[in-house]
C-alpha cells in the first residue's frame, strides 16, 4: 500500500494540480484544495523511502509542496484582492446587502488598522474564509503592503498545515485510506475551530 499509493505523487503533474487547485478555490470554495494537498502529502511520504529507504525519481518533496501550495494560495488572494479593488460599486452594494459580509469587511479593517493581520491568517483555515477576506480587502481598498504579507503568512501556514498532515498521517498510520481520512479530520477540524473564534471575535 505505501508504494500503491506513493505512486499518486509521481510526476511533476501533483504540482499544477495543486497549483491549480488552491489558486481557484478562492473563487470557488467547493473546490477540494486541501484534500488535494493532504493527498499529495501522503503520496509524497509514501515514495519518499520513508518505508523502503529508497527515494523514487519523481516524488515530489515535501518543501516544494509546501511552497507550491503557499505561493498558489498567495496568487488567489492577490487576483481576488485586486479583482474587487475594482468592482466598484456593485461590489460594495453586494457586500452591503450581506450582514456578514459587512461585518467580517468591519473586522479585517479593524485588524489591519491596528497593524495585525492575525484574523487573515485565521480565515485562510475557516470554511470559506479566505476569499471573505480576500474579497472584503480589496473592496474596502485596504493597502497591499497591510494585507499582502499577511495573506503570504496565511497560505504558508496553511500549506504547512496541511501537507505536514498527509506526510505525518502516512508516517504514523502507513499510507492508507484511514490515514488520508484521519488527516482530513483533522483539516475540517482546524477549519471549525477558525470558524468559531472567527465568530467570537468582537465586531468592535
Amino acid at each position: 500500500m505505501f508504494e500503491s499509493v506513493g505512486s499518486l505523487a509521481a510526476g511533476p503533474w501533483i504540482y499544477t494540480a495543486v497549483a491549480v487547485s488552491v489558486l481557484l478555490d478562492v473563487f470557488l470554495p467547493v473546490l477540494p484544495s486541501g484534500v488535494l494537498v493532504i493527498t499529495a502529502g501522503t503520496a509524497a511520504a509514501a515514495g519518499s523511502g520513508a518505508a523502503t529507504g529508497r527515494v523514487p525519481h519523481g516524488v515530489p518533496g515535501i518543501p516544494a509542496l509546501i511552497l507550491c501550495a503557499a505561493t498558489a494560495s498567495l496568487l488567489g488572494d492577490l487576483v481576488a484582492y485586486r479583482l474587487a479593488w475594482r468592482g466598484g460599486e456593485c461590489l460594495d452594494r453586494a457586500i452591503a446587502r450581506s450582514r456578514r459580509l459587512t461585518t467580517a469587511q468591519e473586522r479585517l479593517g479593524d485588524a489591519l488598522a491596528r497593524g495585525g493581520g492575525a484574523l487573515v491568517v485565521l480565515a485562510r483555515f475557516a470554511p470559506a474564509g479566505r476569499s471573505v477576506v480576500s474579497f472584503c480587502a480589496g473592496a474596502a481598498h485596504r493597502r497591499a503592503r497591510d494585507f499582502l504579507p499577511w495573506s503570504a503568512l496565511a497560505g504558508l501556514s496553511w500549506a504547512a498545515y496541511s501537507v505536514a498532515l498527509g506526510y505525518y498521517g502516512a508516517r504514523w498510520l502507513g499510507a492508507t485510506w484511514l490515514a488520508t481520512g484521519v488527516s482530513l479530520a483533522a483539516l475540517f477540524g482546524a477549519g471549525a475551530a477558525a470558524g468559531f473564534l472567527m465568530r467570537r471575535r468582537p465586531a468592535s
